[in-house]
């Protein structure tokens, strides 16, 4: 998607001024799968690279099954899409072309899911997968200045026992992965069915997030359990959350971050969520805003926070307080964190904005 500030159809709706300050605003990225942003382009090229033919036999026609009308369609053509992904050398290149075109966007700290199962199932190793994109981080902190985290997620619509293994294929990995989390298809998939995969990657040093995707049945049970019964450091989507003003305030007690995705929203329920992400957020929640699957929906985290904004009738300072909310919860070490806050900061501080009050 091609931004022009100038244009309310392409900068949600919002005045000129605060799209400027969008775009130039630093960022810190927690909510992207890895495999979700596997570009047409890409996918063409890496399917010529391994001699792989594709049903589609053009850019265009590849970017025509992207336009999907559910949740159930589009893992129908994620996960067949990444058989183009064989070598490490792919891997690499998916990441880095992720972490590039963040960057462009003001993105200087990212954290980003993958789906090691994905791949192993297929005959993928492990190793392959890791390495790969351990070596697009490692180029992204050189070349581009940012700072980089991988989490890894277990397919919850695979068995406990196949999540528990793919734990243990990790640990020899462990300082590459700062996180584990849980997503795919969640009907009938709750966190509890992973508990003890949890208990031991928390045992194992790993830091523990989940998927509450929005609108799906038992929602806000699967919050609930996310919170009690894993104890979870972070919830990704899960605005469902503002069902039961109780787990509301323990989120905020917590400190929990959300990783919030308004355009991802919209695509899988047909509503943005501007409205319950706004009240989180205004009721001192640590709600971010995220791109989620950005080259099958067409937009990066910039036109995400332009979309919320605009649909969330958002000021400047609760823009700030947006971004600033994702280097609070992000898993940056404190000196990291007190770099990008600074950044943060001197960019406010320049154009005279500050925090709401």
């Amino acid at each position: 998607m091609s931004i022009d500030l100038t244009d309310p159809s392409t900068a949600g709706g919002v005045d000129p001024e605060l799209a400027a300050f969008i775009e130039g605003l630093p960022k810190a990225e927690l909510h992207v799968h890895l495999e979700g942003t596997l570009e047409p382009e890409l996918k063409m090229a890496l399917a010529e690279r391994n001699g792989i033919e594709l049903p589609e036999k053009t850019v265009e026609e590849i970017r025509a099954t992207y336009r999907l009308e559910s949740l159930t369609a589009f893992l129908t053509i994620y996960y067949p899409a990444m058989r183009v992904l064989v070598t490490a050398d792919d891997f690499h290149d998916l990441a880095l072309a992720y972490l590039t075109k963040a960057r462009s966007q003001g993105v200087v700290h990212a954290e980003m899911f993958f789906d090691p199962q994905a791949h192993t199932s297929r005959g993928v190793p492990f190793d392959t997968v890791i390495s790969g994109y351990r070596r697009a981080c490692i180029t992204a902190e050189r070349e581009l200045g940012m700072t980089t985290r991988l989490i890894m997620c277990f397919l919850r619509d695979m068995q406990p026992e196949y999540a528990m293994a793919t734990l243990m294929e990790a640990l020899p990995y462990k300082e590459w992965i700062i996180a584990v989390g849980l997503d795919s298809d969640e009907r009938d998939n709750p966190p509890s069915k992973f508990a003890e995969v949890f208990a031991r990657a928390r045992q194992e040093g790993f830091l523990v997030t989940s998927h509450c995707d929005i609108d799906q049945p038992g929602s806000i049970d699967h919050i609930r359990q996310a919170l009690h019964d894993i104890g979870v450091d972070r919830i990704d989507h899960g605005t469902n959350i503002v069902e039961d003003p109780t787990l509301v305030d323990l989120a905020r007690q917590r400190g929990i971050g959300f990783t919030c995705c308004p355009i991802s929203n919209e695509f899988v329920t047909g509503d943005m969520k501007a409205g319950p992400i706004s009240d989180l957020l205004r009721s001192g929640v640590r709600v971010t805003c995220n791109s989620d699957d950005p080259s099958y929906f067409g937009t990066y985290i910039t036109e995400n926070f332009l979309a919320l904004a605009g649909a969330a009738d958002l000021s400047t300072s609760e823009v700030l307080q947006l971004a600033r909310n994702a280097f609070e919860v992000a898993w940056l070490s404190p000196t990291q964190r007190d770099v990008h806050l600074a950044t943060l900061d001197a960019y406010a501080a320049e154009r005279g904005v500050s925090l709401p009050t």
